[in-house]
């Protein structure tokens, strides 16, 4: 008989499996991360599984074992996320960057507060050390379609990410990809999760950039604030050392302006009586017009997330940025064959991209995903 029982305590009840239940709370519950525990199957065990790479001619026990438990760690409208971040990375945030690539649950790093536990995450090309400061992104989850687990193997009607798991070490950022579900760790069971194709997400209003401090301290720095396109300074004087990494950042500025004309790889469209305009996501529950005039901030009747997407040299892929007829391409699934081939940059643990001529693309089109309101 298999139980089912959380890294901490004992849980009762099935597994809480992804898409079940609407919220009905501003404060999300997160569903816990149940673990399958026989007499001949310890916790070490369960552990180990998820350290070695998933393959598709993996025993099928240990492969239902894998994502079953994996599974159950699931996202809801209004579940809080994390990104963390180099300076590097976190400056190209105030900059006007999307939250893309690899992300996590916030509840599942709780345990992981000091640079030396979170600097691996980062999945940047810098290299930390136990006293440095590691940066990252909060924000909430509008919906749980716009992420996917990088499982290395189809698992039911869940898309996978077989290419990560293969590619060559010198064509990688940030540890390997072990195809499981879950980050590379000695000790921490830590399940990871992908945007839904590489691709940006819209940036939801009430998302901030914090420091993890190296008595594991966190401090909030800035709060995005949508209507504005800015991020508004949260940190006082004593906390600027933090930022002693980052130069470039004015510290003393009470708003950091997103810069004119920086284009967004995803736009959240809304529909209000029978018209079309931009949106604002605030989960898990308010969904309006994007309009600086609190009078025109009216609730939408429909939501989607439009995302441009484009095939070149057989290869799909999401259009993140623009200058006159070029276009800034990242690839949907990137795999040993494409990365080298089609002379794509590593930009972070997971992000290929490069920039072609838009007469060199095949298919230039925009897809919308409806969300469920």
């Amino acid at each position: 008989m298999v139980s089912y029982l959380e890294p901490a305590l004992a849980v009762s009840g099935p597994p809480i499996m992804p898409g079940l239940g609407d919220l009905a709370v501003d404060e999300v519950e997160d569903s816990p991360l149940l673990t399958p525990v026989t007499p001949n199957l310890s916790w070490a065990g369960v552990h180990a599984s998820t350290q070695a790479m998933l393959r598709p001619d993996a025993r099928p026990t240990a492969f239902r074992s894998v994502t079953t438990m994996r599974r159950t760690a699931a996202i809801h409208r209004g579940t809080r996320m994390i990104k963390l971040l180099s300076g590097r990375q976190l400056l190209a945030y105030l900059h006007g960057r999307l939250p893309r690539g690899f992300c996590y649950r916030a509840a599942d790093l709780e345990g992981l507060r000091i640079p030396d536990d979170l600097a691996m995450l980062t999945g940047d090309i810098t290299r930390f050390h136990p006293e440095q400061v590691v940066f990252g992104l909060r924000w909430r989850a509008v919906d749980p379609a716009d992420y996917d687990i990088p499982f290395s193997v189809e698992v039911e009607d869940l898309p996978a990410y077989p290419g990560l798991t293969t590619i060559s070490p010198h064509d990688r950022v940030g540890p390997p990809v072990l195809g499981t579900g879950f980050a590379p760790s000695e000790q921490h069971l830590v399940p990871e999760y992908v945007t839904a194709d590489l691709a940006d997400l819209p940036m939801p209003a009430g998302s901030s950039l914090v420091a993890f401090a190296p008595d594991g301290t966190e401090v909030s720095l800035f709060l995005y604030v949508p209507e504005q396109r800015a991020w508004t300074r949260m940190f006082g004087p004593h906390w600027r050392h933090l930022l002693a990494s980052v130069p470039e950042i004015p510290l003393d500025q009470e708003y950091l302006q997103v810069p004119p004309g920086q284009p967004e790889g995803s736009t959240l469209l809304g529909r209000f009586q029978g018209q079309t305009y931009p949106a604002l996501a605030d989960p898990p529950h308010e969904f309006r017009v994007l309009a600086r005039v609190r009078a025109a901030r009216y609730a939408v009747d429909a939501l989607a997330r439009r995302t441009p997407y484009a095939t070149w040299r057989g290869a799909a892929c999401t259009v993140v940025g623009l200058d006159g007829d070029w276009r800034r391409l990242r690839l949907c699934r990137p795999n040993v064959d494409s990365t080298p081939s089609l002379g794509v940059e590593c930009i972070e643990r997971g992000v290929y991209e490069v920039w072609v001529s838009v007469h060199d693309i095949d298919d230039l089109h925009d897809v919308d995903l409806t969300y469920k309101l």
